[in-house]
């Protein structure tokens, strides 16, 4: 299973969910990779302040990278791409290369202006390969904030479900992440830890039950 987290607007949280993620599934006994494909490098500085890992992180932040990554993908159960902002051809080897795409989104309207043309991408690499899925990702979100009507309006007409899992901006995910450390390390027990999970779950969900591929996307988000 390849899962890439990507959004065209930087600051979104793409890398802290791909940490986390791949911490989440790698805590419960997969062999996971994970792909930094930005040339910023945060995941593989995350890695590099620690000795040992729970998963495998390997940087490839170059354009024709989806055929590298589907073959190193072979000898994990789990592959996580943290994907790059403001690079076009990188994003669309990430699509290629993944089963699902999860687009962070905040609920201001400010990075669904960025998301349009990963979303025109993934569309464009579903014609040929319609077991490709996608969905939004509510992340950095502020205690009970709405979602905004723009966000489920642009949802709607990208036919591509708002998942249910929100993840909240949380001062634990910022000192995890600054300590080289996954959320389940740092703050196990925390409400931040529950939230990555819930996702993690509800991703994995989507992939194996074959459930908002194509019409059905389309159906949920006008439902």
């Amino acid at each position: 299973m390849i899962i890439s987290f990507l959004n065209q607007k930087g600051g979104v949280g793409k890398t802290t969910l791909s940490v986390n993620v791949a911490g989440c599934l790698a805590r419960q006994g997969h062999r996971v990779l994970l792909i930094d494909a930005d040339k910023q490098g945060s995941a593989t500085t995350w890695a590099s302040l620690r000795e040992d890992a729970p998963f495998q992180v390997v940087s490839m932040a170059r354009a024709n990278m989806a055929r590298d990554a589907l073959k190193l993908a072979q000898d994990y159960t789990h592959t996580i791409i943290d994907g790059p902002p403001h690079a076009e051809e990188i994003a669309r080897s990430c699509i290629v290369a993944s089963d699902f795409v999860a687009l962070p989104i905040e609920p201001s309207g400010l990075s669904t202006w960025a998301s349009d043309l990963t979303v025109r991408q993934v569309k464009e690499a579903q014609e040929f390969k319609l077991s490709l899925k996608c969905g939004f990702v509510v992340s950095r979100k502020i205690g009970k904030t709405v979602i905004g009507r723009d966000i489920r309006n642009m949802a709607a007409e990208a036919g591509l479900p708002i998942l249910a899992s929100e993840i909240e901006q949380r001062v634990a995910f910022a000192e995890g992440m600054t300590m080289g450390q996954t959320i389940f390390e740092w703050a196990g027990d925390s409400n931040a830890a529950r939230e990555i999970n819930q996702l993690t779950k509800e991703i994995e969900r989507y992939v194996e039950e074959d459930i908002f591929g194509g019409s059905e996307a389309e159906a949920a988000a006008n439902g």
